[in-house]
């Protein structure tokens, strides 16, 4: 009986003994010798806001032809009922003769200014979100070496191009503002037109020389809503953000199949934006004007980028993984034909979930 246990003895030690040598390869994390590897995930952008500007305005007031006034120099009137710009000299000394009013009513000789309005929708009526469509991202990394006494630390380049559509609009009615500013001139003096009605609009010209006006305004403006006006507003944005990010990574087994990465860097944002927009303000007793028009950009954006994943092995090849980018582009800031755009893309942050091929 005890021959035929030492018989069998020796095969069952060593057929243990390869099973545990298997099991400890196993422990290993199996894609060490793979220095590359090829991501595609799912692009979710966060805390990105956008909104119009001047909503509202450039109403001159109801323009024929539904399109603002403009000055003899060709820049469009900066106030419903006028303008005030600097002149040719830069208005380094306070004035400027490049200004122009429509009514003498807007002339107050007591004060010695006159007054310029602005029509606008009320900024608390406004929408500012930012529609939340998913895009993509390939990433690659290239392992550049392991630190072995570093908890296996594994160190690299990793390069990334990234694609998210954009858009965010504002539609609805809402209530119309004007708000006034004035603007003064020198006591004892008259401004043009104001004693002759059959000259006004009054325009000075760019170039000048012409009466002179203070270049910025006087006091606090005032603000009142327009009685029984209406605004009816659709705005639409709408862009493709292109990103490239650059720079280098860490990488740390937190088990055998685990593993944390980080990377941070340079991004580069490519924003191809189109812009429309129409607004018809409708005043009692004075029926309605329209303004609309739309516009095109392409601008290149440039900051930085920190980000932080997890990945799961789920094979010796494929991983699974998820994560989280913090991203500054700044703010991107442009005006469409008078109607302005602002994206602010200083604080994006992105959540990616996606699978992974080392070779």
């Amino acid at each position: 009986m005890k021959k035929n246990q030492s018989k069998w003895a020796y095969p069952m030690a060593g057929a243990m003994l390869c099973a545990a040598a298997a099991s400890a390869q196993q422990d290993q994390v199996v894609y060490t010798d793979s220095t590359n590897r090829i991501s595609v995930s799912l692009r979710f952008g966060l805390n990105i806001t956008g909104r119009f500007k001047g909503i509202g305005a450039g109403f001159n007031p109801f323009p024929a032809n539904g399109s603002p006034a403009t000055t003899p120099h060709g820049d469009p009137y900066n106030y419903a009922d006028g303008y005030v710009y600097p002149d040719i000299s830069g208005s380094g000394d306070g004035l400027t003769w490049y200004w122009g009013y429509d009514s003498a009513s807007q002339v107050n000789l007591a004060n010695n200014t006159v007054s310029l309005a602005n029509t606008g929708a009320n900024p608390s009526e406004q929408s500012t979100g930012v529609d939340q469509t998913p895009g993509f991202e390939i990433t690659y990394d290239r392992e550049l070496g392991v630190k072995e006494d570093w908890h296996h630390m594994r160190y690299g380049v990793e390069g990334a191009v990234n694609y998210m559509p954009i858009s965010f609009n504002v539609s609805g009615v809402f209530n119309e503002n004007l708000t006034t500013y004035s603007y003064p001139f020198a006591a004892g003096t008259t401004p043009p037109g104001y004693n002759q009605p059959s000259e006004l609009p009054y325009q000075g010209s760019f170039e000048g020389p012409g009466f002179l006006l203070g270049a910025t305004p006087v006091g606090p403006p005032t603000t009142e809503v327009i009685p029984g006006a209406s605004l009816a507003v659709h705005d639409q944005f709408d862009a493709d953000l292109w990103g490239f990010r650059l720079g280098p990574y860490v990488e740390f087994p937190l088990s055998r199949k685990l593993n944390l990465h980080l990377s941070g860097g340079l991004s580069v944002g490519l924003l191809n934006s189109s812009v429309n927009w129409s607004e018809t303000l409708t005043l009692p007793g004075a029926g309605s004007s329209t303004l609309s028009g739309s516009g095109k950009d392409f601008t290149a954006l440039f900051g930085g980028y920190i980000s932080l994943d997890a990945d799961y092995q789920i094979s010796r090849r494929w991983d699974v993984g998820v994560d989280v980018q913090f991203q500054d582009l700044g703010t991107y800031d442009r005006s469409f034909g008078g109607r302005g755009v602002e994206l602010d893309l200083s604080q994006s942050v992105y959540v990616e979930a996606g699978v992974s091929y080392s070779f």
